[in-house]
Order: structure tokens, then C-alpha cells, then sequence
């Protein structure tokens, strides 16, 4: 049902991702300067371009407009997350640029980072746990600064008084209980009214699911994604789609987004490429999802460009139905050296495929398009900034992608700069077993998180099929989680497979143990560093991990296969036995991949809430507490480099130069400026 994206604790916050194999790219990396800043429990971060200067002008030029087309989305993205984000942000920026009191106040200071988060999850709730944030200033320090701000500057609704918009917002960012989470899972509730997320307006989840059940046809073998670029809205008793288009919703974005698009059809490195962003162009400004798939045709079979980018209502994580996609851009062009080891992967799909442990029922019988390769990131933005993912598989119709193939991608230079600024942070020694475990980590760590990356993006979202007549949607709120594990399951299995010391992937046949002890030590432990005491799990990635790790876990008491022991009072995840390991992986692989064929709900529900959801408080206290000591973020994000045409008097673009000093604050607020055509309230 969706692409998607590996997040590990393990290595994201600890380890660090895996090292590029681009040798001169790490040498030029050497004595840059990854960290940017560090607040509340995040750490913010820069990446390099390598490789961009070598590029043609035709290419820099391309990369310019389509990274403009990218930034232009951002209000949207801000919308999508919660009704009041915009007029929040806007009233955030207002006040830190022109309080004119004392910036060393206390309550300043909470200010400023509360906008920060603010700026970094696009929105009032936490990008990954979906919390909403607690201000550590008053609603009296506030007021008090709104009365010091021009009105003019105030993002007030049309007649509205200052104390009649201080009575509308403050309990959206004071109050616990107002709009508590942006996407909430809680089986049993109607997550559709209980979700802050501005999918939806005035309906229920029950009236959401019968408006969309009512438009699907079972025997339709090319469906569209209903519901992917909308919001969904009852206005005088009636249920109604207000959709995402140049002259729809979000209009005054798009049609910039559009502009820039325009400019970079106008230089495109080849005639598929052009009718990939002609196409594009189209769907903005039409909205009709028919186009949108023939987009996904055309994009998923241009594999000669260099450059390439996704951009528009693409992940649909955000939406507790699973339907409705948030607005996300990330331009990049190929690494040619790093991508040999991803096609030798897509090379050999069909043998994986073939080779699956999963009934034959369920698995494809001719693995078609499936393509990999190593890119480097030229600009993040909308749902991949600032967090961003370090892989990426679409498109996301599973007809599109069992007729005509799919794209996956590992972001090279992302995985470079998380791994350059984890460097000796004492994570191992704090939570790795024994001089075992981190020998082999220190040792094949890198080279197979990379590889699981792969493998997941390219061949777990890939692999596997619906039976006929299975509705995509079936797995409603827990198809995000049971497709992720289905991707990991995959990747985890090839891991400990013969096959990749033969294709030259690993250098022997004990290096997959790195990463099985890396992923179980995360799904059973780390990743609880990023959950609040007393919460249970709700973001897709970690209710996957756990659910493998869990289960993994129980299955293998009777043989002792995995242990979590104690050493100087402390708890440690100790693996026994990698091969039964191994088998487990491919038992549960085989009993998700039949739940997603299937479209078998209640199974979903029940091995989801059984294993992925619930945390083991004095576990998390323990986590927690040792975590703590050593001063780390859980969650880490970027700054993007700062891109500049260099034009002739007649205006025409000689140069692109790449720069890499703009300060996170000093970025958040000149997007604000130059790409903010949304009104506060739409």
C-alpha cells in the first residue's frame, strides 16, 4: 500500500547510518562541519552535496527549479498537520523577530524552543510520536508578547479582535486535552475524531470509510487512490472531497509549485523526463487521480535520468485511515558508484521473489521494473524535512507496481552525514552487550544497514502480490505497520542468506549478524528512547519493529533464541542462536505477507495489538533513565544547502553555486518568507 521508510534507533541515533562507498566522498566529508544544533530532544544537522559541481549547467539548472518546486509546498505540509498550524507558526515568528523585551528571559527562551519544534515538525505535534508539544512558557508571558507585536503582523481570521484570537488558540497550545495527537491509532476509537490532522472536517471515521467504500469497484484491476489529494468535509450534511489543485485547495502553492515545475520541463535531460513533469503539471491542474497514475507510469519508467525528484501528496502516514497523502518533495541525481551494489540487488529480483519463504500463492510470478540505486540528495522538503528518510520505494498503487514496476532509492549522502555526526557517542558501550557484539557491529555494522536499506526498499515493498479482488485498503489503520514489517521481514531473512556472500554484498557468512543483533536490540529496547512515560506506540516504523522483534522473541523462548538478560543490574539483548533467528524471520514474513494478500483485517488487528503496541514501563524507565546520562537526541533532522543561480545581464542562468552556512533558525525563517503563498486559515 505505501513505500516506505527505514528508521532505526540503533543507527540513526546512535551508530550512526551506514558509511557511503564512495571513498572520495568520504574524504572530502572529513572536515566538514555535520552539527548545527541541538534542543529539546533533537539534534539538527547539515549534509553535503558531493558530486554537484561536476554536473552540467543544464543539470544544476534543472536541480534549481525542481528544488524551488519542492520548497514552494511547505505551508501545505503545515496545513495538512493541523488546522491551527499556520496561524501558530506565523504567530511564532511574529513574536521572535520583533518581541522587544528581554531575549534572555526564561520564558523567551522556552519560546524560542517551542518554536523550533514548532519549525521542525511542521506543526504543534511531535513528527514521530504525534504528541502534541507542551509549552515551558505561560499563557500570561504569551499574551503579554502578542500585545507587543504589530496587529498588522498578527495572523488574525477576517474581524477578529486580538483577545477574541488569544481566546481561539491558546487552548490549541496550552490545553492537553485539545487536539492531543495528530494521528491517533488507539484500537476501539474513532480515530478519525480523536486525530488533529486536517484531513478531515465534521466527519466520522465511520462516515469517512462508507464514502470511500461506496466509490471502489472490487473488479476495477487499476483503481485509483481515492482520497489521496484531499480533505474529506460535511458542510450542510453532506460528506464531499475538497481537492488538492491549482484552483482547489491549496491553490495559491500549487500554482507556484506549478511555476517552477514549467521552468524545469523546459530543461529536462531527455524527452522521458519531460513527459514525466509535463504530466505532472497536469494532475495540479486538474487534480484527477487517473493522471496522477499515469504520472506514476511515466516516472517509474524514466531510468536513464540522472536527476530525479518526487514531488506532491505522496505518504500517506499522516492520514489514521492510511488514504490521504501529505505533501512531500526530495530532488536528487545518481551516485554511479554507490548504485552498483543496489543493481546488483534489482538484478536479481526474481530470485529472491522465487525464493521466498512465503506460499507461492501470494508471491509474484513475474517480477517486473524493479529498480535500485544510491542517490544523493539535493534538497529535502515537506514530509522529508526536516527528519527525512534514508530510503524510499515508490510508486505506492499496487497495480501500478505489479504491471509496471517500482523505484527504490538509499540517500547516500543522508546515511553519510547521520553517520559522521554519531561518531563516538557512547551509545555501544551503554546498551551493546559484550566486546562481541561490538566487534562485529565496528565491523560490518555499516555495510549491512546499508544493506538492509536495500533490500527492504528495493525488494520488501516490492515483493509479494494481492490475491485477486482484495481491496488495497483492507488493513485500514494497521496496513501502514503490517507493510513495513513485511519490507523488514523481507530484508531481514535475505540477510542471513548465502545468496548475498555470493553476489558479493556481504564479505562472509557471519556478517548479517551485525544487523540482526542491531534490529532486535532496537525493536526490544533502544527505540523506546523516543516514547514518553506511559504512552504506548503509535508511529508505524516503531509498532513494526517491535512487532518483529516481540514476536521474534517469544517464539524463540522455548529454544532460548533470544535472551534479554541482566549484567551490573542493567538489561541487554542477547542472541543465542542467528540461524533459528533467521527462521523466525521467515515464519512471521510468511504469516504477513499472507495477512496482506488476503486483506485479512482482524488478523492484522490482533498480531499488531498483541505485539507492537503495548511498552513494558519498567523496561522504558530503565531505557530511559541510562539514555539520559548520555545526552543524546532520539530524533535527528537537516538544514538544506542553500542553492544560488548565477545569471547574466539578460538574465540567464550561467551558474548554480551550493553553499552550506545558513543556520537552522536563519533557514526556518526565510522559507517562511520567500515560500509562504498559503493564507493562515484554508
Amino acid at each position: 500500500m505505501k513505500k516506505k521508510l527505514i528508521l532505526s534507533l540503533i543507527t540513526s541515533a546512535t551508530l550512526g547510518f551506514t558509511a557511503c562507498d564512495d571513498a572520495n566522498r568520504k574524504a572530502d566529508s572529513e572536515n566538514f562541519n555535520y552539527t548545527v544544533e541541538q534542543f529539546a530532544d533533537l539534534q539538527v544537522l547539515r549534509y553535503k552535496v558531493p558530486g554537484f559541481e561536476e554536473l552540467n549547467l543544464k543539470q544544476k539548472e534543472l536541480i534549481y527549479y525542481l528544488t524551488q518546486a519542492g520548497l514552494e509546498g511547505r505551508d501545505i505540509l503545515f496545513d495538512q498537520n493541523g488546522k491551527y498550524n499556520l496561524r501558530i507558526r506565523r504567530l511564532l515568528e511574529a513574536i521572535y523577530t520583533q518581541y522587544p523585551g528581554d531575549k534572555n528571559n526564561t520564558e523567551y527562551k522556552e519560546l524560542e524552543t517551542y518554536l523550533k519544534r514548532v519549525w521542525f515538525a511542521n506543526g504543534i505535534h511531535h513528527h514521530y510520536g504525534m504528541d502534541k508539544f507542551v509549552p515551558g512558557f505561560s499563557a500570561e508571558f504569551l499574551k503579554g508578547a502578542i500585545a507587543s507585536v504589530d496587529v498588522d503582523q498578527l495572523p488574525l481570521a477576517e474581524g477578529q479582535s486580538v483577545d477574541e484570537f488569544c481566546a481561539e488558540i491558546f487552548p490549541v497550545i496550552f490545553d492537553r486535552n485539545v487536539m492531543p495527537k495528530r494521528v491517533n491509532q488507539a484500537n476501539g476509537e474513532d480515530l478519525v475524531l480523536t486525530s488533529a490532522c486536517n484531513y478531515y472536517d465534521g466527519v466520522t471515521q465511520a462516515e469517512a470509510e462508507a464514502f470511500y467504500d461506496a466509490m471502489k469497484n472490487p473488479a476495477d484491476a487499476t483503481p485509483i487512490s481515492f482520497g489521496l489529494n484531499s480533505r474529506l468535509v460535511k458542510k450542510n450534511g453532506v460528506v464531499t472531497e475538497e481537492v488538492y489543485k491549482v484552483g482547489g485547495l491549496y491553490s495559491s502553492a500549487i500554482e507556484r509549485v506549478v511555476y517552477w515545475l514549467k521552468k524545469a520541463e523546459a530543461v529536462a535531460e531527455n524527452d522521458k523526463q519531460k513527459a514525466v513533469i509535463s504530466k505532472l503539471i497536469a494532475y495540479y491542474e486538474s487534480g484527477d487521480l487517473k493522471q496522477f497514475d499515469e504520472y506514476a507510469i511515466l516516472w517509474v519508467n524514466d531510468l536513464d535520468s540522472r536527476i530525479d525528484f518526487v514531488n506532491g501528496f505522496t505518504e500517506s502516514y499522516g492520514d489514521p485511515l492510511g488514504m490521504k497523502a501529505s505533501w512531500e518533495s526530495l530532488v536528487n541525481f545518481k551516485d554511479m558508484e554507490a548504485t552498483k551494489r543496489t543493481e546488483t540487488i534489482s538484478d536479481n529480483a526474481q530470485w529472491f521473489e522465487t525464493n521466498s519463504p512465503v506460499d507461492s500463492q501470494f508471491k509474484k510470478e513475474e517480477v517486473k521494473g524493479v529498480s535500485a540505486k544510491v542517490i544523493t540528495a539535493a534538497i529535502l522538503a515537506g514530509d522529508l524535512y526536516p527528519a527525512t528518510a534514508i530510503g524510499i520505494n515508490l510508486p505506492n498503487a499496487n497495480w501500478i507496481r505489479a504491471n509496471h514496476g517500482s523505484k527504490s532509492v538509499t540517500i547516500g549522502n543522508i546515511t553519510d552525514a547521520y553517520n559522521k555526526a554519531s561518531h563516538g557517542n557512547g551509545f555501544g558501550d551503554e546498551f551493546i552487550y559484550s566486546d562481541v557484539e561490538k566487534q562485529l557491529i565496528d565491523q560490518y555494522g555499516d555495510q549491512t544497514g546499508d544493506l538492509h536499506t536495500d533490500l527492504h526498499e528495493c525488494l520488501g515493498h516490492g515483493s509479494g502480490k494481492l490475491l485477486p479482488g482484495v481491496d488495497p485498503d483492507a488493513l485500514k489503520a494497521y496496513g501502514s505497520t503490517i507493510e513495513e514489517a513485511r519490507a523488514d521481514l523481507f530484508g531481514l531473512y535475505y540477510m542471513g542468506d548465502p545468496k548475498l556472500v555470493e553476489l558479493g554484498l556481504l564479505p562472509n557468512n557471519d556478517a548479517y549478524k551485525a544487523e540482526y543483533y542491531n534490529f532486535l536490540m532496537n525493536g526490544l529496547m533502544t527505540q523506546l528512547v523516543r516514547i514518553e512515560p506511559g504512552n504506548n506506540i503509535e508511529e508505524s516504523h516503531m509498532r513494526n519493529r517491535q512487532l518483529i522483534a516481540r514476536w521474534v522473541f517469544e517464539k524463540g523462548q522455548p529454544n532460548n533464541v533470544v535472551e534479554m538478560v541482566k549484567k551490573d543490574g542493567k538489561t541487554y539483548v542477547v542472541v543465542n542462536d542467528y540461524e533459528q533467528v533467521r527462521q523466525l524471520f521467515g515464519e512471521l514474513l510468511a504469516d504477513i505477507q499472507r495477512i496482506k494478500s488476503t486483506g485479512d483485517l482482524n488478523a492484522a488487528r490482533e498480531i499488531v495489538e498483541a505485539y507492537a503496541v503495548q511498552v513494558d514501563p519498567e523496561l522504558h524507565a530503565e531505557v530511559l533513565e541510562r539514555y539520559k546520562k548520555l545526552n543524546l537526541s532520539p530524533y535527528k533532522g537537516f538544514v538544506n544547502p542553500v542553492y544560488e543561480a548565477v545569471t547574466d545581464d539578460n538574465g540567464n542562468i550561467t551558474d548554480v553555486v551550493v553553499t552550506y552556512d545558513e543556520g537552522y533558525a536563519e533557514q526556518m525563517l526565510r522559507y517562511s518568507r520567500d515560500y509562504s503563498s498559503l493564507p493562515s486559515i484554508n
